[in-house]
């Protein structure tokens, strides 16, 4: 009896056990059967309970996948360090304000991950006040108030990101963050991966992107 109802419900609920299918482009497209991140987890955090239930945090299945298991072994590898997603998109993709892309389940923006004035790994600020944490900015030597880039925690989170994304036969296509900023990403142990397997803009973006790092994942769309 019990195997029949588990049954019925996964059967009932096909559309939480499909995989994600994305359309288009990051600019111009849509995802079906969407999933939301987690809102936290032992080492990570969501960057807004009312962003969340505005729907703000959805992602392809895939993505999530990428996403939670980089999470997971950054635990592993760096358990001192702590991590804060911001905005994906919505539930079936499309325009996504104030944003230009993130329209198809692969665009997902990461908050900059700091230390504090002990050099302790805590979590940026992000409320209404200061636009969910967008309206940051950090100076030339990546300083914002007694906040200071963890060049470490950032670095290995590509890195996690890119290795968790390949194992499962995707991969990264882009990373957008700062440009004059990005110096501090190849004084770090992860120099030679990141100059060998990431792609990072070259040029200033529309919008900074120094609070926050862009990842755009390599995931095969419907034409």
């Amino acid at each position: 009896m019990k195997t029949c109802l588990v049954l019925a419900l996964l059967f009932c609920s096909g559309s939480v056990l499909a995989n994600s299918v994305c359309g288009g482009t990051i600019a111009n497209g849509y995802v079906r059967n969407a999933v939301k991140l987690p809102s936290k987890g032992d080492n990570f955090t969501s960057y807004s309970k009312i962003a969340e239930l505005a729907g703000r945090t959805y992602v392809h299945s895939q993505v999530k996948n990428i996403i939670v298991d980089a999470y997971q072994a950054l635990q592993k590898s760096h358990p001192d360090k702590r991590y804060k997603y911001a905005e994906t998109g919505l539930e079936n993709g499309g325009k996504f304000s104030p944003h230009k892309t993130h329209q198809n389940g692969l665009s997902v923006d990461f908050m900059t991950p700091v230390v504090n004035e002990k050099g302790q790994s805590v979590h940026l600020p992000t409320h209404v006040f200061n636009r969910f944490g967008y309206d940051i900015e950090f100076d030339k030597q990546g300083q914002f108030e007694q906040f200071k880039v963890d060049y470490t925690a950032l670095a290995a989170h590509i890195v996690e990101l890119h290795k968790s994304a390949t194992a499962k036969g995707y991969d990264l296509w882009r990373v957008i963050f700062a440009p004059s900023l990005q110096a501090g990403l190849y004084k770090t142990k992860y120099a030679d991966y990141l100059k060998e397997h990431i792609q990072f803009s070259t040029k200033p973006s529309w919008v900074r992107h120094d609070e926050h790092y862009h990842v755009d994942f390599l995931v095969p769309c419907e034409k």
